[in-house]
């Protein structure tokens, strides 16, 4: 007897559960699964005034879009969420990765640039992708020595001494490629676009452009990795426990400040390598390329949710699709879209989308 009134009510539980409303559904997945409630509404919303087919367009650039601004912001959400640093010498590592992959593409390997082979073009995009993520990482590895870590746990000291950092890297990279602007043709297999054959069923006839599906792909690789070493290597475990407790992991024979320089390290090199996708998207390099994003690149953090790399990633894909949304329906709010959608989460969720302060 004891057992059968035991298991009534928690086959009752079951099935209610079973038989939530879609007012319920809804409720739950605004709740807890806020990105996927905002992406999707989002979604739904720009589909309901736009045709399907320049929605679909539009919605392939915006992801490409929210692809490179990931690259971006993905190295400084990383060193805030994982080392409490808040670095806005940033952007001055995001127009170092232009510069040293705009020289590879633009004087030493553009012989390969020109070739309609995208074997050949890999040639020199691959070099110019590595190039750029190395120049950031060994500029980031010295800066991290003698202006980062004299102020660990600071704030504030945080804050004048990168924007100081900042200023020097900008004139530094004015002093070795000059004030003025270098044009960055974008390899040949890259150029243009491609058509949808028109017998294909909803996308037949549309065009998409080649560079933003390239975005798309290695976005979503960096992200894919990201999430590898952080959740499931040794390293990321570490890192994870010294974030938590740095005094235990040192205890333990661990070694942590090479740990967090590592970190810093590889936020710096993303940065570099967002900034050579930035630059042979714009196909122009201009000194002050990278504090011109730094907005965006804030924005898609405190969106996503301070030191959240999965917070990171949707608040750049909202970001992406917001700004081309806006900006095909009203172009006169294009401008003022991005911080318009801010204003609008932290209103609903102060702390972000994916409130992770320590991933």
């Amino acid at each position: 007897m004891s057992e059968e009134t035991t298991a009534m009510p928690m086959s009752d539980s079951g099935s209610e559960s079973r038989r939530r409303s879609p007012v319920e559904w809804l409720k739950d997945l605004r709740d807890n699964r806020a990105h996927l409630f905002l992406l999707g509404f989002m979604l739904l919303a720009s589909l309901a005034v736009i045709d399907f087919r320049t929605w679909l367009v539009l919605t392939i650039s915006g992801v490409a879009m929210g692809a490179m601004l990931f690259l971006m912001a993905s190295g400084m959400t990383l060193t805030f969420g994982l080392m409490s640093v808040l670095n806005l010498a940033h952007g001055a590592f995001i127009s170092l990765g232009a510069f040293a992959g705009g020289t590879v593409l633009a004087f030493w390997l553009d012989g390969f640039t020109d070739a309609p082979s995208l074997l050949t073009n890999l040639v020199a995009i691959v070099p110019a992708l590595l190039f750029a993520a190395l120049v950031a990482g060994v500029v980031g590895l010295v800066f991290e020595k003698l202006v980062i870590k004299p102020v660990y746990g600071d704030h504030l000291k945080q804050i004048l001494v990168t924007v100081g950092g900042s200023i020097i890297l900008m004139q530094l990279i004015e002093v070795i490629w000059g004030p003025n602007e270098i044009p960055v043709t974008r390899p040949e297999s890259l150029s243009g676009a491609f058509f949808v054959p028109e017998f294909l069923p909803l996308i037949g006839g549309i065009v998409l452009e080649k560079y933003r599906l390239l975005a798309v792909v290695l976005g979503l690789a960096i992200y894919a990795a990201m999430l590898w070493v952080i959740d499931r290597t040794r390293i990321g475990i570490l890192i994870r426990a010294g974030v938590e407790s740095r005094e235990m992991v040192e205890i333990q024979g661990y070694r942590i400040h090479l740990l967090f320089l590592g970190v810093f390290v590889a936020g710096s090199a993303l940065a570099g390598l967002g900034g050579v996708m930035w630059g042979m998207y714009k196909e122009l390099l201009t000194p002050h390329m990278g504090d011109e994003m730094m907005i965006s690149v804030i924005v898609v953090i405190i969106l996503g949710g301070l030191g959240s790399i999965r917070g990171c990633f949707y608040g750049a894909l909202l970001v992406g699709l917001i700004n081309l949304y806006i900006g095909f329906v009203e172009p006169r709010l294009a401008a003022v879209a991005t911080v318009g959608l801010m204003v609008g989460v932290l209103m609903w969720r102060p702390q972000g989308l994916i409130p992770v302060i320590k991933i």
